[in-house]
């Protein structure tokens, strides 16, 4: 088990790449498993989440050939469905909540699946409800294993149907339209989330031949077709990686440029971090952070503090929130934070707070910072990365920081970021793998 040393308060400087995007790569991956034809898919992610995925798919029959660090072709010509009731995917599935990804094209192509009770972040419950809802207004038979903690799903007969979600899930959607393009008849998923990452599924399924309309609104119908073919896909640059450094570029003073960011698909992103003081401009599709000694919190119109909350696409995505927290509490000015998705995201604040910040936990959802104006700067502490996103928000505090900072339990980090510390030495960043031994326990 690894840890990461970082000697904070350097300034950076340079260009980074983000990574393929981690929620769309779980998303089109399960989705090769819809035709036995060869799909090939570039720009993936090489992280822990997503190989993990991708070997699942090779235990299952999936003929994987890794054509480049990024490039794959996928062929789910002879699948096992046998393989459902083994230990090693009961194992290998249960570590890895991307798992329940694959159910949808499973009982779409095959008409039956398995799952076991999926792992992943400790940020609080997250319901698999809406995946499994949807799937039984499709026709499919939930059995419920409870002293193994295994579904066994029945889906001989997909029905298409009208279905209203009762969350505007990304892999709930995901997950039902890809059972719903095989299913017979039409198919109607309204309150359907409209993400970037999924529209990007539905666009790569209809050059697959499904009949996907109203994608990019929250309204998708679906005409159910026999079969599906072969294409390529390249997926979007990780929207999350991208806020991400724009946020260690405005702690770190840094001067950076993030390549290739398809600015266009990033939604409220960059007017979110604007209102926080943060200066960059887009070059082309680059995003240009120049460094920054001070920047201000906006408030609202009527001078009253400025709330930030996660909301459904076209809202704030709440994967950053963590960030803008970090942010803050070097910027001048106040915020309160709404995080109303995850009950457990923002109890990473008590390290913040031990590195110096100004932060009031107001309950498990909201935090209200304060912001010191860089009149000191935080101070480096040993602490443990509890999940991915609180993970990086660390990382970006103790890169802001006085002294030395030891994070524990990166293996959380390194499930969602790729490279990340290779790629922040090549800015110029002091941080280095150690082994953790007589790491804290947590």
């Amino acid at each position: 088990m690894n840890a990461f040393e970082i000697i904070g308060g350097k300034k950076l400087k340079g260009e980074i790449h983000p990574q393929g995007a981690k929620n769309e790569a779980l998303q089109i991956i399960s989705a090769v498993l819809l035709t036995e034809e060869k799909v090939t898919v570039s720009n993936i992610p090489d992280i822990k989440d997503v190989n993990k995925l991708i070997e699942l798919l090779g235990d299952l029959g999936v003929q994987v050939n890794r054509l480049s660090k990024d490039t794959y072709t996928f062929e789910a010509k002879n699948i096992d469905l046998e393989f459902f009731k083994s230990a090693t995917f009961k194992a290998k599935g249960g570590s890895l909540r991307g798992s329940i990804m694959i159910v949808g094209p499973l009982l779409g192509r095959f008409g039956q699946a398995a799952i076991p009770k999926p792992g992943g972040d400790k940020i609080g419950r997250r319901r698999l409800d809406t995946h499994f809802l949807g799937f039984e207004k499709l026709g499919a038979k939930f059995v419920y294993d409870a002293k193994e903690s295994f579904f066994n799903v029945d889906a001989t007969n997909l029905q298409g149907a009208y279905i209203l979600l009762d969350e505007a899930s990304v892999t709930g959607t995901a997950n039902i339209v890809m059972a719903a393009v095989l299913a017979k008849g039409i198919t109607t998923i309204y309150n359907a989330a409209c993400e970037p990452y999924l529209q990007q599924l539905c666009k790569m399924l209809n050059r697959m031949g499904a009949k996907i309309s109203g994608i990019g609104s929250n309204l998708l119908t679906i005409e159910g077709v026999t079969k599906l073919g072969g294409t390529e896909h390249k997926m979007l640059p990780d929207m999350i990686e991208i806020g991400s450094f724009i946020g260690l570029a405005a702690m770190t003073e840094s001067e950076i440029t993030i390549k290739n960011v398809c600015y266009d698909e990033l939604g409220v992103i960059p007017d979110v971090f604007r209102k926080l003081g943060i200066n960059f401009e887009r070059r082309g599709d680059d995003i240009y952070i120049p460094s920054q000694k001070h920047y201000i919190i906006d408030t609202f119109i009527d001078g009253s503090i400025l709330t930030i909350a996660d909301s459904p696409w076209p809202g704030f995505t709440p994967d950053l929130l963590s960030i803008v927290l970090v942010i803050a509490t070097q910027a001048k000015g106040s915020i309160l934070i709404h995080q109303k998705m995850f009950e457990s995201r923002l109890f990473f604040v008590d390290k913040l707070i031990e590195m110096g910040a100004q932060i009031i936990l107001c309950d498990p959802h909201r935090a209200t910072v304060n912001g010191i104006n860089k009149q000191y700067k935080l101070r480096g502490i040993s602490m443990t990365s509890p999940d991915i996103r609180a993970g990086v928000s660390l990382l970006i505090a103790a890169l802001s920081a006085e002294g030395t900072s030891t994070i524990y339990n990166i293996e959380q980090i390194e499930r969602g970021y790729q490279d990340i510390d290779t790629r922040l030495r090549a800015l110029g960043a002091q941080i280095k793998r150690i082994d953790d031994a007589g790491s804290p326990s947590h």
